[in-house]
């Protein structure tokens, strides 16, 4: 037999304490009464799925299927019982009552899995009986003590022994409740010491009451981490609450990172954080809300913003601004790694502020760079850092400027519905700009623009893009170029990563021409370096993966 716990709220009861545990076993869960006065009981079995979720989240593990029997007094009484399907949906109470006669002083109640159900889906484990409480009551008013007849003397003795039995009992539950309280303080505590300074802390009580049980209709989203609820404080401080997934410990040191990071920066370009919470396996974050929610969602249309040109203008100023912050004015230096516009958040008056930074890195001015393992969302990644691992502040810039391009086309970085020039923005953009034609990059739903800001922006994104980080501008001139203080220069030539990388069909052209003339063949092809080339003594090039080409998240490290 085998306790199955859950933090879950069931629902449908007015008693969920009940079921916060419950009874589990592979084959067969049986429980007497022994010493009872004959005659008619009712019978309550309390029963709640708390393993698998619900059927209609049609999830991999909402394929369990938990199906038994039920016995009393050695008679069948429910065959094939399913409790989620009984119950309508998982985390969920349901009381089935039975009326059975006792004999013999006797009860009997047998739970026992016969075959049904799943046993290896969605994987290997106990898919028997389960039961999360008992309840059996007399129907008539008991005659007798229900201890056995004797002496006053062994009445007395047989008290004593209840007393000590109890007393012992309560003093191991005691101890272990001691025990594993000062050992999750213990584990609590050492998650705070690693962040540094200590932050502002909130219970988990609290925040739940915030969220309304983290209701679905307080929830502003979901990321690679855990989902974002809105909440209101107890002051009355409207908030966002992120409730991390941190059962591993990388999901811990995730956490610590961020809390460490954002704890540590002061500005107004980055999101402030109020606190965090750190219950044992419960991390959760909380910063000031955002009204606006993120830059990805207003300029994508996935929400009712419309954004006019001086706000776009704005906002990529306020974002470089941040940036600059982290990389030149902060001690240590910051590296934020994810600069996306899913990571720039918008306030009421629409400024942004830079957030999640569970992927930021910390060096001091002494390191050159550092060497780490990728992380991040591709598209967004410089070349060096995808490729070598090689990071430094260079990596933020490059993607800082993937951002600006977005800001001006109001398109994502990779759009496959488009023609197969346009699919990648900053190929794209590249191809208008040796076309003269680059102000066809501009938002067609823009009314109207500023030309000369419009062209000093492409500009910047294609430096800030440039393949060699040593050819990137530090944001610091960035800023400056953006707010008009300098000219917006700089050498800027089409980086190898877009000229050495085709992503063109070229097989086509090599099956017809086997048998035309060579000579004119490699004369074409000495004029065409971006194509495979193929036959007899000629080392096939290979074709790298361009990284900016890609839009799917790499799993966080």
């Amino acid at each position: 037999m085998y306790v199955q716990s859950t933090f879950a709220q069931v629902k449908s009861t007015n008693t969920p304490r009940l079921f916060l545990t419950s009874r589990t076993s592979p084959v067969s869960l049986r429980y007497y009464g022994l010493g009872l006065e004959n005659g008619p009981y009712t019978i309550n079995l309390f029963f709640a799925e708390t393993v698998y979720p619900d059927r209609i989240t049609r999830s991999w593990k909402s394929l369990g299927r938990r199906v038994f029997d039920i016995y009393i007094q050695g008679g069948l009484q429910v065959k094939d019982f399913d409790i989620s399907k009984e119950a309508g949906g998982a985390e969920r109470a349901i009381t089935r009552r039975f009326v059975t006669n006792v004999t013999d002083n006797h009860l009997e109640i047998h739970l026992l899995w016969a075959g049904k159900g799943t046993c290896c889906v969605p994987e290997l484990g106990y898919y028997g009986p389960s039961i999360s409480a008992i309840s059996v009551v007399p129907d008539f008013k008991p005659t007798v003590s229900g201890l056995p007849p004797g002496t006053s003397k062994r009445k007395t003795a047989l008290l004593v022994s209840i007393v000590v039995a109890i007393g012992a009992v309560a003093l191991v539950l005691i101890y272990l409740t001691i025990h594993f309280m000062r050992r999750k303080e213990y584990d609590d505590e050492e998650v705070l010491l690693a962040i540094g300074p200590r932050p502002n802390t909130f219970s988990y009580a609290e925040l739940r009451a915030a969220t309304d049980y983290f209701s679905p209709s307080n929830k502003l989203g979901e990321g690679g981490y855990g989902a974002v609820y809105k909440g209101t404080l107890s002051d009355e401080r409207v908030v966002a609450v992120k409730q991390l997934s941190v059962a591993s410990q990388q999901g811990k040191s995730q956490f610590i990172a961020e809390v460490a990071t954002i704890s540590a920066v002061q500005h107004r370009n980055l999101v402030k954080l109020h606190g965090c919470c750190i219950e044992g396996k419960r991390h959760l974050l909380v910063y000031e809300y955002q009204e606006n929610k993120s830059l990805d969602q207003a300029l994508f249309g996935r929400s009712d913003l419309r954004l006019d040109w001086p706000t776009r203008y704005n906002i990529c100023l306020a974002t470089a601004r941040g940036l600059a912050y982290l990389h030149e004015e902060s001690r240590p230096r910051i590296v934020h790694r994810d600069v996306k516009p899913s990571n720039i958040l918008l306030d009421a008056e629409l400024r942004p502020k830079i957030s999640d930074f569970g992927l930021a890195k910390l060096y001091d001015d002494e390191k050159t760079h550092i060497s780490t393992r990728v992380a991040g969302t591709i598209g967004y990644l410089a070349p060096e850092y995808a490729m070598r691992g090689h990071l430094t502040e260079k990596a933020d810039i490059f993607g800082f400027g993937i951002v600006a391009l977005e800001i001006l086309s109001g398109r994502p970085n990779s759009d496959n519905s488009l023609e197969d020039d346009k699919i990648y923005l900053l190929e794209w953009s590249w191809s208008l700009h040796e076309n003269n034609q680059i102000l066809d990059l501009v938002d067609p739903n823009l009314v109207e623009f500023d030309e000369n800001e419009a062209l000093r922006v492409v500009r910047i994104a294609l430096l800030c893009t440039q393949g060699s980080p040593s050819m990137r501008p530090p944001m610091s001139r960035v800023v400056a170029m953006l707010a008009g203080d300098i000219e917006a220069s700089g050498v800027i030539t089409k980086p190898s990563y877009l000229t050495d990388w085709d992503f063109r069909d070229l097989t086509r052209s090599l099956v017809t021409k086997d048998a035309q003339a060579s000579t004119s063949s490699e004369n074409k092809d000495n004029h065409n370096q971006n194509r495979i080339s193929s036959g007899p003594g000629v080392a096939p090039s290979l074709c790298p993966v361009n990284v900016s080409d890609f839009s799917e998240i790499i799993e966080r490290r």
